[in-house]
């Protein structure tokens, strides 16, 4: 494991929204505040400790960790908690223990990682991974990616529970919160209340990619896929009037394989969303009280692969999976 490098690396770069050549209008500041991790995905932030999962090695090695950093002493070398993980996405502090999302599984711990037991297991999923975990009072969401049954073609239904959004109590118990997302991969509770979750849409429909999209979750409620993409636009569905009638539609979009990994309420402003998109290399702001679709708004693209966003009192902070670093966002 790679050691963190905390007071050689925290340099201030700028950021900044709608920033001309040279960022001079940048708002944000940005400091590297962990750094040597090996492919970072989730940060859990308690009074307490840090839980960070990481990679450590490649998507497929199976070398997971999950690491406990001292907010207090973020200088001192994390303590591995959890090892040989399959492909950890997510992690999170729930009803006193420590929760793991993994390629097909969802475990809970103690905080010091033993006494492990799995939760959730033979997840249906689309070939690559889960989402992010979040903590909504007293229960826990997590999704199950979606994948289409074979032979794929016009018409194709879901693998059963596939690309759904899904709620566990502190007992163990599992229920349905919504369904019909390719991949609801990262969700947030807003500051009125409503339940917010991107949805990578990876893949073609009708000849043409599907736009990824940020959308207000209605529980209870089919959000489209696979008939509806994007904001709403109706694809293999031939002979069916309206399909998208009724369906969420999308806040705002990110276009085809941005990839939104990471979502946050503004420490600054409850009525703006940041939205980590991973491959676009970009952090961008949505304004969630405006009208749909809202055009999302840059505010840095100084990040190797943002993954995870969390709010850290007024602060927010981001894993960078491509630096193996934990960077701390403040206005300037």
């Amino acid at each position: 494991m790679k050691q963190p490098l905390i007071g050689v690396i925290a340099a201030l770069m700028l950021l900044a929204v709608g920033c001309g050549p040279d960022d001079s209008a940048g708002a944000y500041a940005i400091t590297v505040v962990v750094g040597g991790l090996d492919g970072p995905t989730q940060l859990a932030v308690t009074d307490d400790a840090w839980f960070v999962a990481q990679l450590n090695g490649a998507e497929n090695d199976d070398s997971g960790q999950v690491l406990r950093f001292d907010p207090d002493n973020l200088d001192a070398a994390p303590v591995v908690v959890l090892d040989g993980l399959e492909k950890p996405t997510g992690v999170a502090v729930f009803a006193g223990a420590l929760w793991v999302m993994e390629e097909r599984r969802l475990t809970r711990s103690f905080l010091d990682g033993s006494n492990r037991t799995v939760v959730v297991a033979d997840m249906a999923f689309n070939g690559r991974s889960q989402g992010t975990l979040t903590v909504d009072g007293d229960r826990l969401l997590f999704d199950t990616s979606g994948t289409k049954r074979l032979p794929p073609g016009p018409g194709g239904s879901p693998v059963e529970i596939s690309g759904a959004l899904w709620a566990v109590d502190a007992e163990g118990v599992v229920t349905n919160v919504a369904w019909g997302f390719k991949h609801a991969y990262a969700h947030v509770i807003g500051a009125d209340g409503r339940l917010w979750t991107t949805e990578i849409s990876d893949g073609t429909f009708d000849g043409a990619p599907a736009s990824d999209e940020l959308v207000a979750v209605r529980e209870g409620t089919d959000h489209g896929w696979p008939v509806c993409v994007g904001d709403n636009r109706a694809v293999e569905a031939a002979g069916v009037t309206d399909p998208c009638a009724g369906v969420p539609r999308s806040q705002a979009l990110f276009g085809p394989g941005a990839t939104p990994t990471g979502l946050a309420v503004s420490p600054w402003d409850p009525s703006r969303l940041f939205v980590a998109l991973w491959v676009d290399a970009t952090i961008v702001e949505v304004d969630i009280d405006a009208v749909a679709p809202v055009t999302p708004v840059v505010v840095t693209t100084k990040l190797d692969r943002p993954q995870h966003l969390v709010v850290d009192g007024v602060r927010l902070l981001a894993t960078d999976h491509g630096a193996g670093t934990i960077v701390a966002i403040e206005r300037r």
